[in-house]
C-alpha cells in the first residue's frame, strides 16, 4: 500500500485511537498498542515480521530513558513529600520581592514542576498562592491561579527531568544529551512564561464567576497563614538541601556535555562523562533527596515513597514504549517513504508538523505526556535515514532539540475538559467550567501558539 491510501489509513488509525482513548475511555497503553497492530494488518505488513517490529519499538523506550524517568520522578515525589516544595516557593517569594505576586508564583511553580508533576505541583502551591492572596489584597486570585497553572505547564512539557520531556528526549535520540534538552527546555520558557504573565494580568481584571460552595471553601482556606502551612510538614529541609536534587543533576549533565564537546582525555574528564550521564546525574539528586528525607526526619517514608513513584511512572512508561511501537509500525509500513516522496512540502511544514501531530492528539485525549510520548514515537531519530525526523529535513541535533520542543508546545495547545490537569486547576480556583475554558484554556492557547513562532523564528537561524 502506498501514497495517498496509506495516507488516509494512517489518519484513520490516528482518529481511531483518540476515539478509543477520548470516548470510550480506553487506557491510551491499549489504544496505541491496539491500533499498532491494526495497522499493522491492514497495510499488509508480513504477519511473521510483526511481532519484531512491536517488540523492537517497544524495547527500545526502556533501553534508552526507562531508569531515567524512574529517577526523575523519584527526586521530584520526595520533593514534595519533605515540604522541599514549599521551601523552594519561599526562597522565590523572597528573590522576586511581593510587589510581582503573579511573577512569584508562576516561577515558583516553573521551578517545582521541573521534578514534580504539575498536578501535584498546583495542589502544593495553592495554598500558598491563597496564602498570598490574602496577605497582598491587591493580587487577584484568578490571576493568580493562571500564573501558578502556566509555570508549572510549562516546565512540565518542555523540561526534564519531567517524564514527557525525557520521554521525547530519548526517543529522537537525544537520551545521552539531556543537558542541551533541559538548556532548550529553559530558553523556550521564556517567551511562553512572558506570554502566560501577560495573560495572568489581563485575565487577573476581568469578572471570573465562581460557584458558591467552591468560593466559600476557597475563604475558609485562605484563612490558613504559611506558618500554618509549613508546621504541617514539619520540619522543612534548608534552601541548599531542596534545590540540591534539581540543580546538581543539570549541573552535572551540563559539565559531562562540555567534556565530551572539548574531547578531554584522562582519569578527571572520564569521572566527569561517567557523572554527567543521564543516570548517573540523576542518581546522585535521588541520594542528595534521600538526604532531604533524612534531614527532615522523614526516612522511614522511603520505602513508600519509591512505591508511589513507581505506580506513577509505570503507566507513563508503558505508553511511551506503545508509542515507540506505533513510530515502529508507521515506519515499517512505508509510510516515511511516502513523505520523502513528498519532501519538498514537508519542508515548508518543518518543524509545525510535530507541533500539530501533538496539539491534535492533546486536544484530543487530554494527556500532554501521552500527546509528547506519542509524537515522540511517530517522529523517530534523527539520526536514522528511514524516521519521520529525516523526512521532515529534521536530521541534525539542533533540529531534534528544535523537535523535542515543538512538541512540547503542542502538548500544551490545548488543556479542557478532557484534562485532569483543567479540573485541578479549576477547582482548587474555585471557578466554573466556563471560568476553566477562558482561563485555563485560553491560557493554554496563547502560551501554546507563542512558544512554537517562538521555536519557528529560532529554526529559521539555527537549522535554516
Amino acid at each position: 500500500m502506498t501514497g495517498i491510501p496509506l495516507l488516509i489509513v494512517f489518519a484513520l488509525a490516528i482518529v481511531l485511537m483518540i476515539v478509543a482513548i477520548s470516548k470510550f475511555r480506553i487506557h491510551p497503553f491499549l489504544s496505541l498498542m491496539g491500533t499498532s497492530l491494526l495497522l499493522a494488518i491492514v497495510v499488509g505488513l508480513p504477519l511473521g515480521k510483526i511481532p519484531g517490529i512491536i517488540g523492537a519499538g517497544f524495547s527500545g523506550t526502556f533501553t534508552s530513558i526507562g531508569i531515567v524517568i524512574i529517577l526523575g520522578a523519584l527526586i521530584g515525589l520526595i520533593l514534595e513529600r519533605t515540604g522541599a516544595a514549599i521551601r523552594l516557593a519561599d526562597v522565590v517569594i523572597r528573590c522576586v520581592g511581593e510587589k510581582h505576586p503573579q511573577l512569584a508564583i508562576m516561577l515558583m511553580g516553573w521551578i517545582v514542576s521541573i521534578p514534580v508533576f504539575c498536578d501535584s505541583g498546583f495542589v502544593i502551591l495553592n495554598p500558598i498562592r491563597k496564602a498570598l492572596c490574602q496577605k497582598l489584597k491587591t493580587a487577584s486570585p484568578i490571576g493568580m491561579a493562571v500564573a501558578l497553572s502556566a509555570g508549572l505547564y510549562t516546565s512540565h512539557v518542555f523540561i526534564p527531568p519531567t517524564p514527557g520531556p525525557i520521554a521525547a528526549a530519548g526517543s529522537l535520540g537525544l537520551a545521552d544529551n539531556l543537558a542541551a534538552v533541559i538548556l532548550a527546555g529553559v530558553i523556550a520558557s521564556v517567551p511562553a512564561l512572558i506570554a502566560a504573565y501577560l495573560f495572568s494580568l489581563y485575565i487577573g481584571k476581568k469578572h471570573i464567576p465562581t460557584s458558591e460552595t467552591d468560593a466559600s471553601a476557597d475563604t475558609k482556606e485562605m484563612t490558613k497563614t504559611y506558618e500554618e502551612l509549613v508546621a504541617e510538614y514539619g520540619t522543612l529541609p534548608s534552601a541548599a538541601a531542596s534545590f540540591a536534587p534539581i540543580i546538581m543533576p543539570i549541573l552535572l549533565m551540563a559539565l559531562g556535555s562540555v567534556v565530551s564537546m572539548m574531547k578531554l582525555s584522562g582519569p578527571v574528564p572520564e569521572l566527569i562523562r561517567f557523572l554527567g550521564t543521564p543516570i548517573i546525574a540523576l542518581t546522585v539528586g535521588v541520594l542528595l533527596a534521600v538526604y532531604v528525607l533524612y534531614a527532615t526526619g522523614k526516612m522511614d517514608k522511603f520505602y513508600d515513597v519509591t512505591e508511589a513513584t513507581l505506580k506513577t511512572v509505570g503507566p507513563i512508561l508503558f505508553i511511551t514504549a506503545a508509542g515507540g511501537v506505533l513510530g515502529k509500525v508507521i515506519t515499517a509500513a512505508g509510510f516515511v517513504e511516502f513523505m520523502k516522496e513528498n519532501a519538498a512540502f514537508l519542508a515548508s511544514v518543518g518543524i509545525f508538523f510535530p507541533f500539530l501531530i501533538s496539539s491534535i492528539l492533546k486536544t484530543a485525549q487530554g494527556s500532554s505526556t501521552v500527546a509528547i510520548t506519542t509524537t515522540a514515537g511517530i517522529m523517530g531519530m534523527f539520526s536514522d535515514s528511514s524516521s519521520m525526523m529525516a523526512a521532515l529535513g529534521l536530521n541534525t541535533e539542533m533540529a531534534a532539540l528544535l523537535t523535542v520542543m515543538a512538541i512540547g508546545a503542542g502538548a500544551m495547545t490545548v488543556s479542557h475538559a478532557n484534562d485532569s490537569y483543567f479540573w485541578v486547576v479549576t477547582n482548587f480556583s474555585g471557578m466554573e467550567p466556563q471560568g476553566g475554558y477562558r482561563t485555563q484554556t485560553m491560557m493554554t492557547l496563547v502560551v501554546g501558539i507563542v512558544s512554537i513562532l517562538s521555536i519557528w523564528v529560532a529554526s529559521l537561524f539555527l537549522i535554516g
